[in-house]
C-alpha cells in the first residue's frame, strides 16, 4: 500500500482539461463577438479561415514528409509511404481540407483577387513562425505529452524497477518473513519500506544519513535463474531504528535504485537531463510506480513507498522520524482478515416457526430439521422434467367435476 503523510503537497496530479475548456468557451465567445459585429459575411470568413488554416497544417505537414521520406524511409519505415504519410500528416486536417474546398466548390462563393493574397500572407507567415520554433508546444504541453503517453525517463524506469525486481521479490517477501521470524524476533511490519529522495539521491548505507538506522540482519535469499544468470540472488535488509524514550522497531528497508540512474543523468552532460528537471522525474517517478503496485494484486499490501523531503537535510535524524510515523501510521491501518468458520458455540441454529404456518409447511415440505446449518454445501439434482409441461387445472369446479366422474 503506497501512502505518504502530507503527499498532496507534494506529489503533482495528473493534468485536467481545464485549458481546453477555457480555449473552447473563450473561441465561443470571440466567434459570437464577430458574428454581431459583421453578421452578413461572417459565414463566408470563417469558410475562408477555416480553409486556409488546413492549407497551413497540409503545407507543413507536406514539409515533414519531405524529410522523411528522403532520408529516413529505409531505416525508420521500412520504405512504405502510406506509413511516412501517417507519421507526418493529421486525417483531421486533409479531411477539413477536402470538406471545405468541396463547400467552397458547391456553395459557388467566389473568392476575390484580396483574399487570395491574404491567404497566401497568412500561409508564408504560419510557416515561418513555425519552423522559427514561435508556435511549437509550449514546454507544460510538452510535459503532458510525455506524461499521458508515458514517455517521461521516470516511466521508464518504473516499470523497469517494477518488472526487473518488485514483481517476483514482493510476492515471495511474506515466506521469507515468516522463515525469518520462526528463529528470530517479530518485525516491527511485514512490508518493505522503499526510501525515495527527492534529489534523487541514493546513500549505500542508510547509517550515512542517520545514525539511528543501523543495519541488523538479512531476510532469506531468494535465488532465481535470471536473463542467462543461473541461481543469481536477491536479498532484503533488516534494520533497526532507535526512537524516543529507548524504542526500538525493526522493519526492511532500501532505496529505490532507480533514482541513482536519474542523479547520475542529471550530472552526464550528454544525457541532456538538468537538475531542474531531477526533481519532476523523482515525482513522477514516485506517482508511477504507486500507480503500478496498487494495481498489481501480487505486490499490494506488501510495500511501503517512503517519499524523503530534502529540505530536511538540517536535522540528522529525519530519516529515522520518517520511518517511525510510517510505521505508527500502519499500526492503526485496518486489514480485511479472510472469512473464518465459526466455532461450535457460536453456530447459528434456524428459528423454528410457531402457528399455523408451522403445520402448513410440515405438511407440504415434510418436518423441519432443527439440526445446525452445515457449513458445507451439498449439491441437490432433482429429477429430470420437461421444460415444456401442460398447464394443470386446479380450480374447484374443475376438481368437482372430476369427482362426479368418478
Amino acid at each position: 500500500m503506497a501512502s505518504l503523510i502530507g503527499e498532496d503537497g507534494v506529489v503533482p496530479r495528473p493534468r485536467s482539461k481545464l485549458p481546453v475548456i477555457c480555449a473552447a468557451v473563450l473561441g465561443g465567445f470571440m466567434l459570437l463577438c464577430a458574428w454581431l459585429l459583421d453578421s452578413d459575411r461572417f459565414i463566408e470568413k470563417a469558410v475562408i479561415m477555416i480553409f486556409c488554416f488546413t492549407v497551413e497544417t497540409c503545407i507543413h505537414s507536406m514539409c515533414l514528409f519531405a524529410e522523411e521520406w528522403l532520408f529516413h524511409a529505409k531505416q525508420r519505415y521500412h520504405g512504405r509511404i502510406s506509413r511516412i504519410f501517417q507519421s507526418c500528416f493529421r486525417r483531421h486536417a486533409v479531411l477539413g481540407l477536402c470538406v471545405i474546398f468541396i463547400m467552397l466548390m458547391l456553395s459557388g462563393v467566389s473568392i476575390s483577387h484580396d483574399q487570395w493574397s491574404t491567404m497566401a500572407i497568412m500561409c508564408a507567415v504560419y510557416l515561418l513562425l513555425k519552423s522559427l520554433g514561435i508556435l511549437g508546444p509550449a514546454p507544460v504541453e510538452i510535459s503532458e505529452i510525455c506524461e499521458v503517453r508515458k514517455m517521461n525517463v521516470a516511466h521508464g524506469l518504473a516499470w523497469s524497477f517494477y518488472f526487473g525486481y518488485l514483481k517476483f521479490m514482493l510476492p515471495d517477501l511474506e515466506n521469507k518473513i515468516a522463515t525469518y521470524i520462526a528463529t528470530r524476533e517479530r518485525l516491527s511490519s511485514p512490508r518493505l519500506h522503499i526510501l525515495l529522495h527527492l534529489n534523487a539521491a541514493v546513500p549505500s548505507k542508510p547509517e550515512e544519513e542517520d545514525t539511528n538506522v543501523v543495519f541488523y540482519n538479512n531476510l532469506p535469499e531468494l535465488v532465481l535463474n535470471r536473463a542467462g544468470v543461473r541461481k543469481r540472488s536477491y536479498k532484503n535488509s533488516i534494520y533497526k531504528i532507535s526512537g524516543q524514550n529507548n524504542e526500538m522497531y525493526y522493519c526492511i528497508l532500501e532505496y529505490a535504485t532507480p533514482l541513482e540512474t536519474l542523479y547520475k543523468m542529471s550530472h552526464e552532460s550528454s544525457a541532456g537531463f538538468g537538475e531542474s528537471e531531477r526533481k519532476q522525474q523523482v515525482l513522477l517517478f514516485y506517482r508511477t510506480l504507486s500507480q503500478i503496485l496498487e494495481n498489481s494484486l501480487e505486490c499490494r499490501n506488501h510495500y511501503r513507498l517512503v517519499l524523503l523531503n530534502d529540505e530536511h537535510t538540517g536535522d540528522p535524524h529525519y530519516l529515522s522520524k520518517e520511518i517511525i510515523q510510517h510505521l505508527k501510521q500502519q499500526n492503526g491501518e485496518i486489514h480485511m482478515d479472510p472469512v473464518q468458520e465459526l466455532p461450535q458455540d457460536r453456530v447459528v441454529h434456524p428459528v423454528p416457526e410457531e402457528g399455523p404456518m408451522r403445520d402448513y409447511n410440515a405438511a407440504v415440505w415434510g418436518p423441519i430439521s432443527e439440526e445446525p446449518l452445515n457449513s458445507i454445501p451439498s449439491l441437490m439434482i432433482s429429477h429430470p422434467r420437461s421444460l415444456r409441461s401442460e398447464p394443470v387445472e386446479t380450480t374447484d369446479d374443475y376438481n368437482q367435476h372430476n369427482a362426479r366422474r368418478f
